[in-house]
């Protein structure tokens, strides 16, 4: 069945269960009494929805889970989440996210709403110039979302979201608050940071109500010895975001800078054990949102550059690559409110470019140029580049009714690598929500993914490129529900995918050698189901010691066909089949909070073995000072995320936070 006809039928099938009727009583959705969360708006389509209206699924992990938890990166945080397959090399400094069965190439990683994804690879696109303290939540959406954040978002979009000096307290000409950290740990780890958010008034509108002027600086440095040979690292980072607020406008601008130079172990192969590479990232973004009656235009300009320097023998140039790469964006997002729904038009376009000593095509030897960034080596020259440019243009209209939300989008794809058609890649989403503690929702939803530059041109011992791959094809589907009150939160999700032309570097059986890894093309079907629950006693009984229980499960079956028989794959055969997670969060007396959390994966693919972590975390305030102590894999399991990189045994680490607050 060619995939077009494929969507035409799962779009019916998704419509029939769910007749459009349109009840007249208005319900509160967005005001479920002691459900904080119910009432922020997520980045869920490309008119702003709350996570009561929004037709998709959106976890969201608030700023108190995240202080809570036994966690001191973001990716730790993620390990959490049901759906959410995180696959560490090495601590602290790389790590491959995927979602619902896919690959880390195939989802968008947002900050504040602007991509920070990597077209060199998605092994380094996980890469946050932020802290944990910087983070306000972060919303995690799965399934294809091309509609609202390109092409990328293939699999899903985790977006994360920074603090914003509450603007609201205009009784205050100036608002500060912020949080120095430092810790210590077990193998030389150790480092410390500081965040501060502040706000001041910034003259007076028409209405003599004060306009705001935002601000979010941080600074952090870790440096660990690493708990196996050769995977010591340290990061720095140093990351800004300003913004203005006013009636009729709210404008960001955000700049960040992070720096890891790592010992890398294996992580490419287990020839060599003494790998190294370092990661350079800067970002620059500015984005708004104007308004003017019933009008909205956001426009919105980044810049992302990323240096790269790999050795496969740490000090040796056998096997050492640079790379510089590129992205800037360009874009506009114009919606309006009408009696049948709010209405949208978007533009993006994004222009991806990498200068290499290894990927891309051959330059003219003119215009060679120099490696550039702080690890760059005197005598060795940028001699390969590739560009390409992506186009979108999206048409997305939101009916809001009281008791339901259809979202109905036609994004249309150009991209000048490929033959000079645009793709389209449409999607509709709908939930039924019966009263403000229920919802229902299906979505039907396709995308396209171009492959990386690595995909492309990456050549190597035992591992080849392919210029000649297509883009992925995706069309997803799911039905789901959940009820959200104030003491629980509970849903299950049933999900499946038809994906065609899928990049997977693969080892075919009828090579001679048997030996090299190519990247090529194939088709997968996939189902699965997740499903989640959160108690929070706290919320009913005051008094209860118990803040929090939850579990989480998911499971995915994939059936993958190749057009060659294949001896072996890197990625995506390596999927987890089975996850489960439990956490636990309690206040036995006044200002000491623990927290517990259980997980254990089932990966299916030669020499990955299922295995059991427990983490925890004890945090003891006294007045501004938190004291807190975190354990990672307390049962000191040894365990592997790919199968020959062996991850850390227990750790345990130390630390004191300082809030401070001016008014």
């Amino acid at each position: 069945m060619s995939l077009n006809n494929h969507l035409t039928k799962c779009m019916l099938v998704a419509m029939l269960p769910l007749p459009l009727a349109v009840s007249a009583q208005n319900v509160g959705y967005d005001t479920i009494p002691g459900v904080e969360l119910s009432e922020v708006r997520v980045l869920s389509s490309r008119v702003p929805l709350t996570r009561a209206q929004t037709p998709v699924l959106v976890r969201v992990i608030n700023r108190d889970e995240i202080q809570a938890a036994p966690s001191s990166t973001v990716e730790q945080i993620l390990k959490t989440a049901s759906g959410v397959d995180v696959r560490q090399r090495g601590e602290g400094v790389q790590t491959d996210i995927s979602l619902r069965g896919g690959t880390f190439d195939q989802i968008t990683i947002l900050l504040n709403g602007i991509n920070i994804s990597s077209p060199h690879t998605g092994h380094l696109s996980a890469d946050f110039p932020v802290s944990v303290d910087d983070i306000e939540r972060i919303e995690i959406l799965e399934g294809p979302s091309a509609r609202v954040f390109g092409t990328q978002s293939f699999c899903g979009t985790i977006n994360i979201v920074t603090v914003d000096a509450d603007p609201s307290k205009n009784g205050y000409t100036f608002a500060s608050q912020g949080v120095a950290n430092t810790f210590v740990g077990d193998n030389g780890h150790y480092g410390a940071s500081i965040s501060a958010a502040f706000s001041h008034n910034a003259g007076y509108n028409a209405k003599g109500a004060p306009n705001r002027l935002v601000h979010n600086i941080s600074a952090g440095y870790t440096t660990d010895d690493g708990d196996v040979p050769n995977s010591s690292y340290s990061v720095s980072r140093v990351y800004y975001r300003g913004g203005y607020r006013a009636d009729n406008i709210k404008a960001d601008i955000q700049a960040g800078y992070s720096y890891k130079p790592f010992d890398a172990n294996t992580f490419y192969g287990a020839a060599s054990t003494d790998q190294w590479e370092s990661n350079e990232h800067f970002l620059l973004s500015a984005n708004a949102e104007i308004t003017s009656g019933n009008f909205h235009f956001n426009p919105v300009v980044a810049l992302d550059r990323r240096y790269d320097h790999y050795q496969w023998h740490k000090d040796s140039p056998k096997g050492e690559n640079f790379h510089r790469c590129d992205v800037s964006t360009m874009g506009f997002n114009a919606w309006t409110k009408s009696s049948i729904g709010r209405s949208s038009i978007g533009v993006e376009m994004r222009s991806e470019q990498i200068f290499s000593t290894k990927l891309g095509n051959p330059l003219d030897s003119a215009k060679f140029f120099a490696t550039r960034g702080l690890d760059a080596e005197n005598g060795i020259s940028y001699s390969h580049s590739a560009d390409r440019t992506n186009i979108t243009v999206i048409l997305e209209h939101d009916f809001l009714f009281d008791h339901w939300t259809v979202a109905l989008a036609a994004p249309a794809v150009y991209n000048s690598m490929l033959d000079y058609q645009w793709r389209w890649c449409p999607g509709v989403d709908i939930s039924y929500r019966p009263n403000i503690y229920w919802k229902i929702y299906t979505n039907v939803n396709s995308a396209m993914r171009m492959p990386t530059f690595t995909d492309l041109y990456y050549s190597g011992a035992n591992i080849v490129g392919n210029q000649d791959l297509d883009p992925e094809r995706a069309l997803d589907y799911s039905v789901g529900i959940r009820r959200r009150t104030q003491l629980v939160d509970a849903g299950a999700t049933f999900f499946g995918s038809h994906k065609t032309d899928m990049i997977d570097w693969v080892i075919y059986a009828d090579e001679p050698d048997g030996e090299t890894y190519r990247s090529g093309n194939f088709e997968l079907d996939n189902i699965g189901v997740e499903t989640d629950f959160a108690i929070r006693p706290r919320a009913v009984w005051s008094n209860s010691p118990v803040t929090k229980i939850g579990a989480q499960y998911s499971y995915i079956n994939a059936d993958l066909e190749y057009n060659r028989p294949v001896a072996a794959s890197k990625y995506a055969q390596e999927y987890l089949r089975h996850k489960v997670t439990a956490d636990i969060e309690v206040s036995p007396v006044k200002n000491l909070t623990l927290c517990a959390e259980y997980r254990y994966q089932y990966r299916v693919g030669e020499g990955n073995e299922p295995y059991s972590l427990v983490d925890m975390a004890a945090n003891y305030t006294f007045k501004r000072l938190t004291f807190y102590v975190q354990a990672y894999n307390l049962l000191d399991e040894q365990y592997f995320d790919f199968s020959y990189i062996e991850q850390p045994g227990r750790r345990i680490s130390a630390g004191i936070k300082y809030k401070f607050g001016i008014r």
